[in-house]
């Protein structure tokens, strides 16, 4: 008998799913419970393309953002009057160009920026009547501001940001500037309304661990991720900046496919020991229990322990690529790239590009 399959929680719109250059296509997804209507609200997930870019791709695809049983279509301003917070996972300006640009021209309700204090910070120095008006306060009262900033704090709870939906926020790692280490954020996105709670795991840029081994921060959303892999959470979205082969002094706080397929290793095997792979059998009944070393399974043991969820490469940069094939782009190299790894570590994840213009249900 074929298993059921679970009604969806989320409906999400890709508006830019680049790294840049173009700054048509920057990070901007757009994002609402499944069973609600658009005008109802949603949540501006990531802020680099925005209204001007909706514009566009509402003009090719006037279905895109249509509610189920309606033919009325929506224009991009009025898209964004229905956004009711902001979600940014740092403040590169590939993250928050279209959120600065339009905030004084936002129709609708106020708006939250929901984001960690570094974030806030960040924005704040935007927000200074010199870069920018300053359109933005901590204050609930302050009612001229159109932004409220509203910290999310990674304590290991998760936050309501909208009546149906609520995050976690996980520090990850983004490279060292000369200040220090660049703080970035790892989201899971929760549906308080679904009956199983699903939710969706997002990335924003990321550093492999590999190579911030002394303070490695992705193996804690790993950890996180691994038991509602993949019955709650079968959905991640993470970042694949780079062509393979780039050097690691090169990456800028960024992964390649090789060190994606890693990080897609460490959650495998995250997996594997919440399933209890570790073997509880090899510690003798004879003998008083002592805590058991995780040990790290084999190449066989990982087979498979991914099957059921869904990688959608994000955040491709545009760059040269070699002019001896085909037409193609970077991202799709990077994402056949990806994709050829992990199909031959055998751990089961399905491969996916996030592209521009995409209509995902979660």
């Amino acid at each position: 008998m074929a298993q059921a399959v679970p009604e969806p929680a989320f409906d999400l719109v890709v508006v830019g799913s680049g790294g840049g250059p173009n700054e048509d296509d920057l990070s901007g997804y757009l994002l609402k419970p499944y069973n609600q209507n658009w005008d109802g609200g949603i949540v501006a997930l990531e802020a680099g393309s925005g209204v001007g870019t909706l514009r566009r791709l509402v003009g090719l695809q006037p279905e895109l953002l249509q509610d189920p049983g309606e033919t009325r279509t929506y224009s991009a301003s009025q898209v964004y009057s229905f956004v009711r917070c902001f979600l940014i996972t740092h403040a590169h300006l590939d993250h928050i160009s279209s959120l600065v640009l339009s905030t004084g021209s936002l129709g609708g309700l106020r708006k939250r920026i929901y984001a960690n204090t570094e974030t806030l910070e960040a924005l704040e120095g935007v927000y200074n009547w010199k870069l920018w008006p300053n359109l933005a306060s901590y204050d609930e009262n302050d009612e001229d501001y159109k932004l409220l900033y509203s910290p999310l704090v990674p304590n290991g709870k998760y936050h309501t940001i909208f009546p149906d939906i609520s995050v976690q926020a996980v520090p990850i790692n983004h490279g060292i500037t000369e200040s220090g280490p660049y703080t970035s954020t790892a989201f899971f996105i929760r549906s308080n309304s679904h009956p199983s709670k699903r939710e969706f795991l997002f990335f924003g840029d990321v550093e492999p661990d590999s190579v911030t081994s002394s303070t490695p921060k992705t193996i804690n959303v790993w950890r996180k991720a691994a038991p509602m892999i993949p019955n709650t959470l079968s959905t991640i979205f993470i970042e694949c900046s780079w062509l393979s082969g780039r050097e690691d002094e090169m990456l800028y706080g960024h992964l390649t496919p090789e060190h994606l397929r890693d990080e897609l290793i460490a959650l495998a095997t995250e997996v594997y020991h919440s399933r209890g792979g570790e073997s509880s059998a090899s510690t003798s009944r004879l003998r008083p229990q002592r805590k058991r070393q995780k040990r790290n399974p084999s190449s066989d043991e990982l087979r498979g322990v991914l099957t059921g969820v869904r990688v959608y490469i994000i955040h491709c940069k545009d760059q040269p690529i070699p002019l001896d094939g085909p037409p193609t782009s970077a991202r799709e190299i990077i994402v056949g790239q990806v994709r050829s790894l992990v199909q031959a570590a055998e751990l089961g994840a399905e491969i996916l590009s996030a592209d521009q213009g995409m209509h995902i249900t979660i």
